[in-house]
């Protein structure tokens, strides 16, 4: 019983991850045709607020809708949902109206901080997007919280299609009207608001459905319960639990957003012109959508699983809870690694590919590891605040937010953008190793059981090879002749390589246990390869 509750959890993980993926897909993809319209110093321009953006969907896709799952799983009625919902909507309508208040009014001076006062009506813009999260989490919320992750993962990509949609129908506009980068900026991130718009009618479409579904099979009225949960109550629980996941699976937006204070200004002390600074910091900005489609599979696992490991402990069932946990910590790291390995032997490639050149592949490539730093991060914090224990998260996380401020205000004057990436590979580590230090001692374990570590370190090391070797002999006259079309031909080949290399080595030295090969969609037709 307990294993298919876990397959369905894995299906769920899976929908969500193709969704993601998806986004993702999207997501890089249109910022081909946008940095090579409006040049590096119109993708800074939009990558400075970006990170606002980022803060907002993070927390009406993931944040609050993974809380909020939490919640829903520990109800044990249709009544008692429905009231937790009603007043999860509320409170979260008067977050969101005081974050959007704040924003909005103190656009200018949140554009002075930033270093370029004429960001203030993009900033306005985006802020927006915050009236429409209510919805959004409180919906995406309930369905995670029932297992069912379709609307979620439908909403998600109808979503990104609008918002590519306008953001390149604005970059064409840009290059034909006589628009500066900031009119351009404004226009872009007005994208946000209108593919929230998108996905709030999707998810709408699907609560009606669901309402249709549940009255035929509920015919009688259900009792009103008075053990539901207070305002007072989920209000504590929002500001603690919920804030803290929020901040979590914010995470690399916030090291983002402090780039966006910090990165821009430290390049002009640093003595660089504007243009020079912009263009660096546009360059430096295409890191993030590198990072966030390595991170895809990984985080969805760990969105999917907190529900499972909300139900383990509130039954005090800790076999089955460290059980979970510790596979969820193994099948992250056999995601999460190969990935930042693969992108970062497949860089060039992949950056040539995508924006039409190789500068900062350096910068770029150290930046990634923060794929897998974030994503063991993310699945320890799924695993704390399934226990509650959303104090140690949040202290692992400003400890980290901390180190980040103070050591790019040092390493980008001296070092610039490869300094900032820096700050933030180190900022990661301290916030894992605060975390791991933390964990019950069934979870430090649980990356060294069975030599696991050394497997997975071994594995990804005869993929690295793999794939170096063989692009080396076939790869570098796309590199020479930049040729973008034969750099996305050879991405292609390398990654089919390293991933058939790293599946052959990882089943081949039983580096996950049958339980976890048998949860995984697929398991079982690669095992018996």
């Amino acid at each position: 019983m307990e294993n298919q509750q876990m397959k369905k959890m894995m299906n769920g993980a899976v929908i969500l991850s193709v969704a993601a993926f998806i986004a993702k897909i999207l997501s890089a993809v249109y910022r081909v045709p946008f940095q090579n319209m409006v040049g590096n110093s119109g993708f800074y321009v939009y990558q400075q607020i970006y990170p606002i953006y980022g803060i907002a969907m993070t927390v009406a896709l993931s944040g609050f809708p993974i809380f909020l799952s939490k919640l829903v799983a520990e109800t044990s009625t249709t009544q008692e949902r429905k009231n937790l919902l009603k007043k999860s909507f509320v409170l979260l309508s008067i977050f969101s109206g005081v974050f959007f208040l704040s924003i909005y009014f103190s656009a200018s001076l949140i554009a002075t901080w930033m270093g370029d006062v004429k960001l203030e009506p993009i900033i306005q813009t985006v802020s927006w997007l915050f009236l429409l999260i209510p919805f959004l989490a409180t919906s995406r919320g309930y369905f995670q919280g029932t297992f069912r992750m379709l609307p979620t993962a439908v909403s998600q990509v109808g979503e990104q299609f609008a918002r590519v949609a306008v953001i390149l129908i604005v970059a064409y506009l840009y290059t034909r009207n006589q628009w500066d980068e900031y009119q351009m900026g404004t226009a872009a991130m007005s994208s946000s608001w209108a593919a929230g718009l998108v996905a709030c009618f999707i998810l709408g479409i699907a609560l009606y459905k669901q309402q249709k579904t549940n009255l035929r099979q509920n015919s009688k009225p259900l009792p009103s319960l008075n053990g539901t949960l207070s305002y007072k109550t989920i209000a504590k629980r929002f500001f603690t639990e919920g804030v803290t996941m929020c901040l979590l699976s914010a995470l690399l937006i916030l090291m983002q957003l402090i780039d966006s204070f910090t990165l821009y200004n430290g390049l002009l002390e640093k003595g660089l012109s504007t243009f020079e600074a912009k263009n660096i910091k546009g360059i430096y900005d295409r890191g993030q959508p590198l990072v966030q489609l390595g991170m895809v599979v990984a985080t969805a696992f760990s969105a999917s699983l907190i529900p499972l490991l909300s139900k383990s402990f509130a039954q005090n069932n800790k076999a089955a809870f460290f059980r979970t946990a510790q596979s969820l910590m193994r099948i992250t790291a056999t995601f999460a690694m190969p990935a930042t390995t693969g992108i970062i032997m497949l860089m060039p490639y992949l950056n040539l590919t995508l924006f039409g050149d190789t500068d900062g592949n350096m910068v770029l490539s150290l930046y990634s590891v923060s794929i897998l730093l974030t994503s063991l991060i993310g699945a320890y914090n799924a695993i704390f605040q399934s226990q509650n224990k959303h104090q140690n998260a949040l202290v692992s996380l400003m400890i980290g937010l901390g180190i980040k401020i103070v050591l790019n205000e040092w390493f980008v004057e001296k070092y610039g953008t490869l300094g900032s990436s820096g700050a933030t590979i180190v900022s990661l580590f301290v916030i894992l190793l605060v975390m791991w230090f933390n964990s019950p001692k069934e979870l430090k374990e649980s990356l060294l059981k069975n030599n696991f570590g050394w497997k997975l370190v071994l594995s990804c090391g005869v993929m690295a090879i793999i794939v170096w070797v063989i692009m080396q002999l076939i790869g570098q006259n796309a590199l020479i002749e930049e040729s973008r079309l034969a750099a996305f031909g050879y991405t292609l080949v390398g990654a089919v390589i390293g991933v058939g290399a790293f599946l052959r080595m990882i089943i081949k030295c039983n580096l996950l246990t049958l339980r976890e090969w048998l949860s995984l969609p697929f398991g079982k037709k690669l095992l018996r390869k």
